[in-house]
């Protein structure tokens, strides 16, 4: 939760910062490609308050974000959510918004690239949102064992060197390649005593298997603990058929 609050934090201090250097100090050339204009664009869009109007934005932005901040001490489970998709919905909203104030012979051309943008990455963030709630599963097969959905695998049975039920998950300190939500972790982290690991964990829903394939490392369970322990039987029953 700690490094979440802090990255937060810093976004937050980010927008902060570039929109009071932007709005009140007139730091313009901050703004993307804003320096690259002609002159007389340039001074077209000061008149216009485009670039005010844009560090506004940044300020705005910072503030809602702070407003939202305290979710993250509320047991409300899509905080992180809620916090970064206000910030790509609001601030890409008002981008399109403020294309009103571009130089006229650019504003159809803003328009349709800022209104493109914001339906790519709402879209592709939707989408990724959506494959990582996806659930997964262990299916036990003859010869080997799958874990299905996004960073699932097939792995035989004959290459597990150890098989262990943990009522406790050991602390998982990074994530390097991976989906980390309130109630679900799912890809590549690096676990304390562990190191470089798989997970698919259902937070808070004790046991947990740990499943060791030679430098491969894997920890799964279930939101039903009775599941858990039946993908542990299963699996540990196959393998030992292979030994």
């Amino acid at each position: 939760m700690w490094g979440l609050l802090t990255v937060h934090s810093i976004v937050i201090l980010l927008f902060a910062i570039l929109g009071w250097a932007v709005r009140k100090k007139e730091g313009y050339w901050l703004i993307s490609g804003f320096a690259s204009r002609p002159k007389e664009e340039q001074e077209e869009l000061i008149r216009n308050g485009y670039p005010q109007k844009m560090g506004g934005l940044l300020i705005v932005t910072a503030i809602g974000m702070l407003f939202l901040l305290p979710l993250m001490f509320t047991s409300f489970r899509y905080a992180m959510e809620v916090q970064f998709g206000f910030m790509f919905i609001f601030l890409m909203g008002g981008m399109i918004f403020l294309t009103k104030y571009e130089v006229p012979i650019k504003r159809k051309r803003s328009y349709i690239i800022s209104i493109s943008s914001f339906i790519v990455i709402i879209g592709g963030l939707s989408a990724l949102s959506y494959f990582s709630y996806q659930g997964y599963e262990l299916v036990t097969k003859e010869e080997s064992f799958e874990i299905t959905g996004m960073y699932g695998n097939e792995w035989e049975y004959e290459d597990i060197t150890s098989i262990e039920l943990m009522e406790k998950l050991p602390e998982v300190t990074v994530r390097t390649n991976g989906v980390g939500l309130p109630a679900l972790s799912k890809g590549h982290f690096k676990v304390r005593g562990y190191g470089s690991s798989l997970l698919f964990i259902q937070k808070g829903s004790s046991p947990y298997i740990y499943i060791e394939l030679g430098n491969k490392k894997i920890f799964i369970n279930d939101k039903d603990s009775d599941q858990t322990r039946l993908w542990f039987e299963q699996v540990s029953e196959k393998a030992k058929l292979t030994q």
